[in-house]
C-alpha cells in the first residue's frame, strides 16, 4: 500500500518507493539519504504537526510536511 510519507503514522516504518517533486527539491532530498528503497521511520511530530522527525540510515532528519508529501512510501508490513 503506497502512501505519502507525510501520512505515515507515528512510530511506523516504511520503505521509500519514489520521490515526485521538482528536480532541485528531489535532488536535495536524495542528498540527505532519502533514496528509493531506503527504510524510514517516523520518530516524532511537532506539536502543531510540522515538521516531522524521521529516522533514516541511523540518523535523525526533520522534514516539513509539504516536502514529505512528495515522497511515496510502502508500508514495511506489506513490502
Amino acid at each position: 500500500m503506497k502512501l505519502p510519507l507525510a501520512d505515515l503514522p507515528l512510530g511506523q516504518s516504511a520503505r521509500i518507493t519514489s520521490i515526485d517533486c521538482e528536480r532541485h527539491l528531489s535532488r536535495r532530498l536524495m542528498e540527505m539519504g532519502l533514496l528509493p528503497g531506503t527504510p524510514v521511520r517516523v520518530v516524532r511530530v511537532a506539536p502543531l504537526g510540522d515538521p516531522i522527525e524521521l529516522r533514516v540510515r541511523n540518523y535523525a532528519l526533520s522534514l516539513r510536511r509539504a516536502e514529505a508529501a512528495n515522497i511515496a512510501v510502502s508500508s514495511e508490513e506489506t513490502a
